[in-house]
């Protein structure tokens, strides 16, 4: 079974923009475990325009599935807070410096001896190590040349493209895991997939560990709940891998 992991940036996003502590992101970490969810996300960003660093390391005692912190690795402010507080996993993202969102993967292959020299560190302190990248051949076999745990696939091309050609949209997922996986690499995914889109994905992208969705999902919760909300996903994620047994 594909596991959930929430991403509850967006809960310091609305915090941020009155101050003080309401929503809790505290709270949010707490129920998102009590509501399902497989583990907890969370990208710190040098600004803390949403997730603090204070709210990193208030998360990590109360989390009792899976703690899985994003983040640009060239900041040495993000890899002294992760070799700190030690999540499970820490997923090692491409962004610029005050960039919006996450919106491409890792040139594995420019950025090789980087990527071993950080995945070293992480993976010495004992946190499983994931990096992002695109749904390329080339950059696949760049990441396993790396040494790292596993690569979250970015799925925002696939998400555009889902309502025009699913099939066409899913084909270069469905060969990157194929090929993440001979090479012995786990397999994450996640930006842009929502209760449209992500059941056809788990259907169709094989040895697929886990995605990690917050925006979409929040978004849901605004209309449904962030309980019920929680259920819809996980459930696309049952019923498009019981579709594919």
């Amino acid at each position: 079974m594909t596991k959930l992991s929430v991403n509850i940036n967006k809960f310091a996003t609305i915090r941020n923009s009155r101050g003080g502590d309401n929503p809790s992101v505290l709270k949010a970490a707490i129920d998102a475990q009590q509501f399902g969810a497989d583990g907890v996300t969370v990208h710190p960003r040098p600004d803390e325009r949403h997730i603090r660093y204070a709210d990193v390391r208030a998360i990590r005692p109360i989390i009792t599935t899976e703690f899985n912190i994003e983040g640009n690795c060239r900041e040495q402010k993000f890899v002294d807070l992760v070799l700190e507080v030690k999540p499970h996993q820490v997923t090692l993202v491409p962004d610029a410096e005050g960039q919006i969102t996450s919106d491409h993967g890792w040139d594995t292959i420019a950025n090789k001896e980087y990527l071993v020299k950080m995945i070293g560190i992480f993976k010495a302190a004992g946190i499983r190590t994931s990096i992002f990248v695109d749904p390329v051949a080339e950059m696949v076999k760049g990441a396993a040349a790396t040494g790292t745990d596993r690569i979250e696939l970015y799925t925002e091309s696939y998400a555009r493209q889902y309502a025009q050609d699913p099939a066409a949209a899913v084909a270069p997922y469905v060969a990157a895991a194929k090929l993440a996986h001979e090479l012995g690499l786990g397999i994450n995914a996640g930006h842009d997939l929502d209760l449209h889109n992500l059941q056809y994905f788990a259907k169709q992208v094989p040895y697929l560990d886990e995605v990690s969705i917050g925006h979409a999902l929040i978004c849901d919760a605004l209309y449904l709940g962030y309980e019920n909300a929680i259920q819809l996903y996980k459930r696309q994620l049952k019923e498009g891998k019981d579709i594919n047994q």
